[in-house]
Formats: structure tokens, sequence, C-alpha cells
């Protein structure tokens, strides 16, 4: 069963070594755990709805609890504390488009504010109700999760939008095709919520982020209905596409997606390898993004994170050898790892894994097979499980992401870590901060940073040293021109920089598209802008 206070299922469990524990301790030391509310508790707090009845709303408390908060630090803070202080007043679970059209009509006449909901999976505030008079309906739609076309001779498939990752694959893969697109949140969050998010998958270096993806679909808003053909390309004037990829449910609710999809792999292969330090470690992908040589993935740990990687997996004897073994190759305590991900035919795999370790090699490099990478490969849907784990254990981790140039990447890393690691001295907490590049381009990175801290007994102090960090991380981003999001989106977590990066004519543009879809202002208010 889904956890409602915590990632996943909950019956799976990320196991921590006891090494590993030492070695959080060693960091920023021993962590409490405050009083988890129950959920009976948290139940027995959720107000009367104040919804007009209608046959596809649900307004049982417990539901309203699942829908209330999505998976950001702060929101787990207020499921933890039983201070959720906002409830959905019910919870829609529309199968058709034609409901979805129902229901936008149920809340103008009502006047409602209606969210939309996938998978529940956002960290920066999509889904979140928020304070206000008006009564709030929370739209859920994984019902509609169907495949309704498939062209395999043009590689285009149409999805409900409310399709979750796993069943988005099995489809695919049925008929021999794949997508391509996983988030570490693969297994939860739907079709719909990477497009308005404008989501990036593990492997998007092959395949592509979601706007790549997202040729075509159909969106249901409150001025009417938006038809987007899935054209290969056009020049008839701006792309609306881009009007709805990340538009975070503010127009109005996307039903239906075209995507192009990708014939399964023949051959698929991860690799692990140690570059001596982040210099060379920089050097090496850049060149071999530069040289675009079709890789699936690339991801460089820096050595905090390299060191901080081996030390949680837990067997000490054996990366022991490996660092002695690394050591004699010239590779030391400042190594950063590499994962190198290759996809497609086995003769392009072959020459592009030549090439790509070549230029390993180049810059002092070290290859060592596949045990990393598979094992990476096996864990990527599992790690978000260590954030059960670590609560469980008194330590609070998050993890924030941005994008910017070759140029800039050493001195943002640089910028964001310092910002954090400083964060909380006013109160004598230590921060471990880690970071890696884990979306690349052939003219700059993305920079994706964990930061992990002890709890607070008290909830509110916890909060407070969240904001605190997130507010640091999100200045050292802005003053250094960097996108204040390159994957999870905007929400209300981001809203304040937004304006940095669109600037004042780009915000008016963006509150004009609003209103046109929007006149009422129904639309998940309060989020984006």
């Amino acid at each position: 069963m889904r956890r409602w206070n915590g990632w996943g299922d909950d019956t799976i469990t990320y196991p921590l070594p006891e090494p590993a524990l030492r070695y959080l301790t060693t960091l920023v030391g021993p962590g409490q755990r405050p009083r988890d509310a129950t959920l009976a508790e948290v139940v027995a707090a959720v107000p009367a709805s104040r919804l007009p009845p209608h046959p596809l709303v649900d307004t049982d408390p417990v539901e309203r609890v699942y829908h209330a908060r999505g998976q950001s630090l702060p929101d787990w803070i207020a499921l933890r504390s039983g201070r959720i202080g906002v409830f959905p007043d019910g919870v829609a679970y529309p199968t058709t488009g034609d409901e979805v059209r129902d229901l936008i009509r149920y809340a103008q006449e009502a006047g409602l504010r209606l969210i939309p909901y996938g998978g529940g999976t956002s960290v920066v505030g999509h889904i979140n109700p928020l304070p206000g008079e008006a009564p709030v309906l929370t739209v859920d739609l994984r019902r509609l999760s169907r495949l309704r076309r498939f062209d395999g001779h043009s590689g285009l498939a149409t999805f409900e939008a409310g399709i979750a990752g796993p069943d988005l694959e099995a489809q695919l893969r049925a008929r021999g095709y794949t997508l391509g697109h996983f988030p570490q949140s693969f297994e939860y969050s739907t079709l719909g919520g990477w497009i308005v998010t404008r989501s990036s998958g593990q492997q998007s270096l092959g395949y592509g982020r979601i706007e790549r993806l997202f040729a075509g679909g159909r969106l249901e808003s409150p001025a009417g209905t938006l038809e987007l053909p899935p054209f290969p390309a056009s020049a008839a004037g701006p792309d609306l596409r881009e009007v709805v990829l990340g538009s975070e449910g503010r127009l109005g609710i996307l039903t239906e997606a075209t995507v192009r999809v990708t014939p399964l792999p023949e051959i698929e292969a991860f690799h692990g390898a140690f570059l001596p330090d982040w210099q060379s470690g920089c050097a090496a992908v850049r060149a071999i993004m530069q040289a675009r040589l079709p890789l699936s993935l690339l991801r460089l740990s820096t050595p905090e994170e390299t060191a901080t990687t081996l030390a949680l997996a837990g067997h000490e004897r054996l990366i022991g050898t490996l660092e002695r073994l690394l050591a004699v190759r010239g590779v030391g305590a400042g190594k950063c790892m590499l994962i190198l991900g290759f996809t497609g035919r086995r003769a392009i795999v072959r020459a592009a894994r030549h090439e790509a370790l070549d230029i390993v090699k180049q810059e002092g490099g070290v290859h060592v097979g596949r045990a990393f990478g598979n094992q990476w490969h096996h864990s990527r849907f599992r790690t978000p499980y260590l954030r059960n784990t670590l609560w469980e254990m008194g330590y609070a981790i998050d993890t924030l992401e941005t994008a910017t140039d070759w140029s800039t990447v050493p001195r943002m890393v640089a910028a964001i870590e310092e910002a954090l690691r400083r964060g909380l001295a006013d109160c004598g907490e230590r921060v471990h901060v880690f970071s890696h590049l884990s979306h690349l381009y052939p003219y700059g990175s993305s920079i994706y940073t964990t930061y992990l801290f002890r709890l607070a007994l008290d909830p509110e102090e916890t909060l407070r040293r969240w904001q605190v960090l997130k507010a640091a991380a999100s200045r050292a981003i802005v003053e250094l021109g960097g996108t204040i999001t390159h994957q999870h989106g905007i929400g209300t977590d981001h809203a304040p920089y937004l304006e940095n990066e669109k600037g004042t004519l780009g915000m008016e543009a963006l509150r004009d598209l609003c209103r046109r879809f929007d006149p009422e202002g129904i639309m998940n208010p309060g989020k984006m802008i």
C-alpha cells in the first residue's frame, strides 16, 4: 500500500548498514527522531467538506489526507507532524475527458478551485491546496490511463494523461517499443505530470527530455478545449505545445498526450569509471558531450558524493580493495565516480563505448567494468526509499537542481555547496552536501545537489532549517545566472525566483496566458505565478 506520509510502497524498505550510519553520525551528529502523528490523528483533524454534491466527487477524510501534500521536505514535515493546515475539500476521479469537462463546469458554477493531480510526487508544492475562502477540489487523473492509439510506422502513441510510468512502459514494451523516460519518480509519476512540469528522465541524453517526446495532445481548460496535432514539425507560428509544457495546471487539465516512441534497443549497458579529480571528470564528460557520442546516460559525482556513495554501500572490504587498486593507477582520495549508459544497436554501442572510454582514459580515468553501472541501474528507483530510512533515524534529506553553461559549472557547484554547508551555522548544526552532473548537454549541464541535516524535535524548527537552506542555495543559483529549476518545475517553492529568469515582460505574458485559458482563475491558483 502507498505510504500516506513518506515515499512509495510501505512494504519496501531501504536498510542502512551500521557503518553507513556511523559515517553519517560523524558528519552531522547523532539523529533524534521526532514523534510522528498517526493517520487516525490527522484524519480526525480534517474539517468538513465545503463542496456541493457531485457524483464524481469523494469527500472521505482519508482520501483528502492522501491528496493534501506531495513529496517535498516541507510536505513530509507537515504530514509527519500532523500540522497539514489545508486539505482539499474533496477528490474527483474522472475516467473520460468528458468527465473532466463536467468537473470544470461544476467548479465554475460552484466557485471552486481545481488542482490537477497525477502521481502526487511533486517536490515543489504543485498539488498543495493553499489557504483561501473558495473550496478546493483535487482532480485525480489516474483513472485516465488507457492507450488510445498506437502507430508503430510513425513512432507515435497516444495515451490518456493519467497513466503511470510502469503501465505506460508495459503497454509499449508489449509492442516492442519504449518511451525511454525514466525520472526517479518513474514508478508513481504520470505522463501528464511529466509534461506539465517539463520532466527530465534519467536517460534523457539518449531519449530526450519530455519536451522532445511530447508530440501533441488535448488540454481541457475553462475557456475551452485546446487540440495539439502531433506534426513531425511545423512552421505555422509559435508552437502551442510549449504553452502546455511546464504549465503546471494553471491553464487547464491535460487529458491526452501523443508521444514519440522508439523501438526497444538491441543492447543496453551501464559502465563505471573513476576519474582522479573533479576537474578531470568535468573535462571528460564535456569532451564526450561535445563529440556528440550516442550515449543514453552520463552521471558524474563530485568527490564528496563519490565518498558518500561508497560509504553508504556498506561493503567495506570490497570498497577497500577497489580503492587500493585505483590508488595504484593514480586515482586516490579526490576521485570522482562516473556512470556511463550505452543504449542502441550493438555496433553503435560498441563504437560509442570505445570512444567514450578512450576520452575517460585520456583524462586519467580508470574503467572498472559494469558492476557499478549495473548497481546504479538496479537501485535507481529504490534510492528515494532512503528518505524514509533516514527520517526514522532522525535525519532530513533533500535535493535541489539547476543547469548552467560549462564555463559556470565549477563555480556554481562550489557556490551552492558552500551556501548549504554554512547555512545552519546560526544554530550550530552541520550540513552534509554533495552533488553530481546528471543531465548533460554540449553547452552545459544540470547540477543536482543533495543535502542532509538533523531533524529538530520541533517540526517548526526543522521547517525553518529547510527554509534557510533552500533560500541560501536559491540565491546562489540566481546570482550566478543558473535556471532556478532544471527538472522539478516551479510550484510554490520556486515561484519567488521565476521573474529573475523570465523578466518582467515574460511574467506578464505568462499571466496573460493564464487569463486567456482560465478567465475566472480557478485552475491551481498560487502555483508557478
